[in-house]
C-alpha cells in the first residue's frame, strides 16, 4: 500500500525466496519499473510509483529514435529507391509514427494515473484530479 517495501517484506508478503525477489528486482530495475531507495535505517527499499509507468513508456518510445536515425542514414548508403533502402525507410516511418503515438498516449495516460477516485458518503465513486 505504501508503494515501498524491503526485500524481506516482499519475500514475506509474496511467500517466495529472497533469491526470487533479488532476481525479480534486477529484472524490473532493468525496465526501470522499480527503483531503490534507502530508508532512515539505511535499508534498501524498492519503490513503485505511478510516474514509473509514464517514464517507462517515454523511454520505450525514445529507444526507437536511434534505430530511426540509423535507418535513415542507411537509406543514403544503400541508395534511394533500392528495395533495401525502401524497407529501411518504411521501418523508420513506422517506428517514428508508433513512437509519436506512444508518447501522446503516455501523456494522456499520465492524466489517468493522476486522477484519483474518491468515495462519496452515499458510496459512489467520483474522479478527482490531483493536478487541478
Amino acid at each position: 500500500d505504501t508503494g515501498s517495501l524491503t526485500a524481506s517484506e516482499l519475500a514475506q508478503r509474496l511467500q517466495v525466496s529472497p533469491a526470487s525477489i533479488s532476481k525479480a528486482i534486477t529484472f524490473l530495475e532493468g525496465l526501470a519499473l522499480v527503483r531503490r531507495e534507502r530508508d532512515e535505517r539505511r535499508r534498501e527499499r524498492y519503490v513503485v510509483d505511478d510516474d514509473l509507468w509514464y517514464q517507462s513508456m517515454i523511454r520505450s518510445a525514445r529507444a526507437n529514435d536511434q534505430f530511426i536515425e540509423t535507418a535513415r542514414q542507411g537509406i543514403g548508403i544503400l541508395g534511394h529507391g533500392t528495395p533495401a533502402a525502401t524497407r529501411l525507410e518504411n521501418a523508420a516511418r513506422f517506428l517514428d509514427f508508433v513512437s509519436e503515438g506512444l508518447i501522446r498516449a503516455a501523456e494522456q495516460g499520465r492524466e489517468v494515473l493522476y486522477t484519483r477516485t474518491e468515495t462519496t458518503p452515499d458510496g459512489t465513486a467520483t474522479p478527482r484530479s490531483d493536478h487541478a
